[in-house]
């Protein structure tokens, strides 16, 4: 009997580590995510959904498909959420400002939704819901906050991306696959 595959033909996800741009080649010859896939996702024109910045880890989403992407990436089409440790001890008012928005370089900045997960020390870690991604758009929110206690900055130290719509990150740091049929649809039935 055949087996019958069930990977989606238009979806695949791979964990990104930190040190990795997300670009097909780098003129300063940073290392860049498509050394951690098969070299037929490079050749067969697979393009990532959406970015993740150099120090940033975390779910990316590749396809070949142009509607795909679009609709993944459209602002108020998908919710994606973060864990974020910050430096500094993030308030209500914070998380009160971060919803309401701050300015920052000419764009407003916002989120959904803060909540606080944990504290160590002088750090706060929180789960951020965004449906848009402006350039760094949770590190530049955060930065444009001040830390009560210290007067300076808050800062992102560690940003992990760990949703997409309905489909959660589950795979360990540099793995990828393709997302399964049932997942993809799940994925794109609210867009």
């Amino acid at each position: 009997m055949d087996e019958i595959n069930t990977d989606s033909k238009k979806l695949l996800v791979l964990n990104k580590p930190k040190g990795y741009v997300v670009t097909r080649s780098d003129e300063l010859g940073r290392k860049t995510v498509y050394e951690l896939l098969p070299s037929w996702v490079f050749e067969d024109n697979w393009m990532p959904i959406g970015r993740l910045d150099l120090e940033s880890k975390g779910l990316l989403l590749f396809t070949q498909d142009g509607k795909t992407g679009n609709a993944l990436t459209k602002p108020g089409n998908c919710i994606k959420v973060y864990e974020i440790w910050v430096r500094g001890y993030v308030n209500t008012e914070h998380i009160n400002c971060a919803i309401k928005g701050v300015e920052s370089k000419g764009d407003i900045l916002k989120v959904l939704s803060v909540e606080k997960i944990g504290f160590g020390g002088a750090k706060t870690k929180l789960r951020i819901k965004i449906d848009e991604g402006k350039n760094r758009h949770i590190r530049r929110l955060f930065s444009a906050l001040k830390d009560p206690k210290f007067w300076t900055s808050l800062k992102v130290l560690n940003l992990t991306r760990v949703s997409i719509g309905n489909f959660k990150l589950d795979i360990k740091s540099g793995k990828w696959r393709y997302l399964t049929l049932e997942e993809e649809q799940r994925l794109m039935e609210n867009l």
